[in-house]
């Protein structure tokens, strides 16, 4: 009897300890901010990557909550939430990270790279060394970048198939220099307005024009509210994903891994899928709302590139030709 009580016992232990392990408690809950929509894929990518993977791999010690459409705030806002340790995770535009890391702007310089290959190469390198060295002494850790595609413009006028076309053309901008400074070049009237503000600037007018990457434009359904699309491919720009320091320090040296891990395998992942369904997306606008999409020529796309190269003359004293030479090198080789 003494022994069939014992063994009872010793069963119980052992389920005991054995949930005990697949579900352990919480020790670290991450808030993951992000300006966009919770439909974007990026996000529906981040689900099934970094979620999943670091909620599974920590054994539940690690809890991810997602807060899509700027319920944190804006970029802005959440960028400096990083810096305080009041967010610990957030996806931006590399841009919005130059306010306190200003060697990030040259991401944004344009037709920096001549293809995804060149970019990946360059980001996932000594570039992305030299941004995260730069930032990580304001509090906030550079983890990966995923994808988010060229840059486009779509407008409510008439086609662009040159710079000329853009000439007064009120514009969407985000608030980064290289940005305000190529459409200037291009003749256009380039206007900062907060992301989760452009749909209703679009619908009412305040502005005629945006630019943005094809699934961003897709998810955020600005093609409801414009006529055009020109493929100009004037701007390559991912997207970046950052912690705060100072949570991540918290961390243990095996959390801090399994964060590092599902950050790469949310990036890989990213970069797959956006590359896979860039034409569907552009054919869904297209036959959702009748979306009139331009491929400029050769000889059009090279008045583009000539006009932005008053950009490089602009942003060279505030970068420097180093960092701008290390951000073009995959192109020399």
């Amino acid at each position: 009897m003494k022994k069939s009580i014992s063994a009872i016992v010793l069963s119980v232990l052992l389920v005991t300890l054995a949930f005990g392990t697949a579900f352990a408690k919480e020790e670290y809950r991450i808030k993951f901010g992000y300006s966009a929509s919770d439909k974007e894929a990026n996000i529906v990518t981040f689900y099934k990557t970094f979620e999943k993977y670091v909620e599974e791999a920590s054994g539940g010690r690690i809890a991810v909550d997602v807060y899509a459409n700027a319920q944190l705030g804006g970029e802005r806002q959440m960028l400096e939430g990083m810096t305080l340790g009041t967010i610990e995770m957030a996806m931006l535009s590399p841009g919005i990270a130059a306010n306190i890391a200003p060697k990030f702007q040259v991401i944004d310089l344009p037709y920096l790279f001549k293809d995804r290959a060149a970019a990946y190469k360059t980001l996932d390198g000594k570039l992305g060394q030299i941004l995260n060295e730069q930032i990580l002494p304001k509090g906030v850790r550079l983890l990966c970048f995923p994808e988010n595609g060229f840059r486009q413009i779509t407008n409510n006028k008439a086609p662009i198939k040159s710079p000329a076309d853009l000439k007064g053309v009120k514009i969407r901008v985000q608030p980064i220099p290289a940005h305000l400074e190529l459409f200037k070049a291009f003749g256009a009237n380039p206007t900062p307005v907060d992301f989760g503000e452009l749909y209703t600037a679009l619908l009412q007018k305040t502005v005629d024009a945006q630019e943005n990457s094809i699934t961003l434009i897709y998810s955020s359904k600005l093609y409801e509210v414009q006529k055009y699309l020109t493929m100009s491919n004037h701007v390559y720009a991912p997207s970046a994903v950052f912690m705060s320091e100072a949570f991540y320090k918290r961390l243990p040296a095996d959390l801090q891994k399994i964060v590092m891990d599902g950050a790469k395998k949310f990036r890989d992942a990213s970069r797959a899928n956006q590359q896979k369904d860039g034409d569907r997306l552009l054919k869904e606008m297209v036959a959702k709302n009748g979306l009139k999409v331009y491929y400029p020529t050769d000889a059009e796309m090279k008045q583009f590139r000539d006009a932005a190269q008053a950009v490089y003359k602009t942003m060279e004293p505030v970068l420097g030709k180093e960092l701008i030479d290390v951000a073009r090198g995959a192109d020399k080789k």
